[in-house]
């Protein structure tokens, strides 16, 4: 399993405008943490201009379906949107190899 970052660029107004579709993005949202895809996920503030989604799954795919069907997306209020592969060193899981090269326990 890898990390990837999910990384949405939103309209100016996106606080004022989200509240018709936050109910349908947060049941996504839910359904892919209950499935272990997303880990963490939430707007950056000060100011509110990017939203950021982290994923642990097999492979990219699953975070640009996530984002194909986010209503943000298809509603207009994510101007771009991009999946990275994200290299996590201070935190892992425990299937994570160490630092040394060995196993975590």
């Amino acid at each position: 399993m890898a990390y990837f970052a999910l990384l949405y660029d939103v309209v100016d107004d996106f606080v004022a405008r989200r509240a018709p579709f936050r109910a349908e993005h947060l049941r996504l949202a839910s359904e892919a943490h209950n499935r272990g895809d997303i880990l963490l996920a939430g707007a950056l503030a000060e100011p509110a201009d990017t939203a950021l989604i982290i994923f642990h799954c097999a492979d990219k795919s699953v975070a640009e379906d996530f984002a194909r069907r986010d209503p943000y997306v298809v509603n207009g209020l994510v101007k771009k949107w991009t999946v990275r592969p994200w290299t996590v060193v201070i935190g892992q899981t425990p299937e994570i190899a160490s630092p040394s090269g060995g196993r975590l326990q």
